[in-house]
């Protein structure tokens, strides 16, 4: 089973690894810093050196429980020991990203109790749908200063691991309208923005809110009579 880095340190970018199995047209390595998508994040980028060789990291995808790294060329042979490096620049991003969907996410609960129905990310943008029954101007102004006002707020973003049955002890741990924890999960990652937000997730963060920066509601549509959808940028 391969080391997943990036569970509890975001923001490693370079790490050893080596090749310990080919699947599925690819490599999977013994540890990885490589995030590979899920919950609205897409996969990193980036590169795997070794050898007097550098390979581009095209895709990541779970298979068969392993975590398998796509590559552009000929597969490095098992054994062989590399070096990984992210795309940070497009890493930091989604990482600034995902916070401020989880800000967003913690201030529509906190003052509208609304829950989240589904959601998608790029580097600096994202969209994050809510059972609202209607949806107005003014309404999205409002929620667009109190996300602002908790960036502000340099807010501690922190990460655990916990048994499951830990986990659901805790109350609305999960935000989205239908849980989609596997039953076959024995722990639970958590992602907490002290004072607002502790969530169930996967994904990559920033440490602190103030990381995030200006962030703006760009549009919001109604998606069904209490579905409606807000989209958010931030700055570069």
């Amino acid at each position: 089973m391969t080391e997943q880095l990036f569970q509890t340190d975001a923001y490693r970018q370079t790490f050893p690894a080596n090749v310990v199995a080919h699947l599925d047209g690819g490599v999977v390595l013994d540890r990885t810093a490589f995030y590979p998508g899920g919950g609205g994040q897409p996969h990193d980028t980036g590169h795997l050196a070794g050898a007097g060789r550098t390979w581009p990291v095209t895709g990541l995808k779970k298979v068969q429980g392993q975590l398998v790294h796509y590559l552009d060329g000929e597969l490095p042979p098992v054994g062989t020991p590399l070096t990984g490096q992210l795309n940070w620049e497009r890493r930091y991003r989604l990482m600034r990203t995902h916070t401020a969907m989880h800000i967003l996410c913690g201030v529509v609960w906190r003052d509208y109790q609304a829950s989240v129905t589904g959601g998608n990310m790029d580097p600096l943008q994202g969209r994050m749908d809510f059972e609202f029954e209607t949806m107005r101007q003014e309404l999205v102004a409002e929620i667009e200063a109190a996300v602002n006002r908790e960036v502000a707020a340099a807010r501690p973003v922190r990460v655990a691991i916990l048994p499951r049955d830990e986990a659901f002890q805790i109350p609305d741990l999960i935000r989205t309208k239908i849980n989609l924890l596997p039953a076959g999960i024995n722990e639970v990652r958590t992602v907490e923005i002290v004072g607002l937000d502790l969530q169930a997730d996967g994904g990559t963060h920033v440490a602190n809110t103030r990381e995030v920066g200006p962030l703006r509601i760009a549009d919001y549509k109604s998606k069904g009579k209490i579905n409606k959808r807000i989209y958010v940028e931030l700055t570069p």
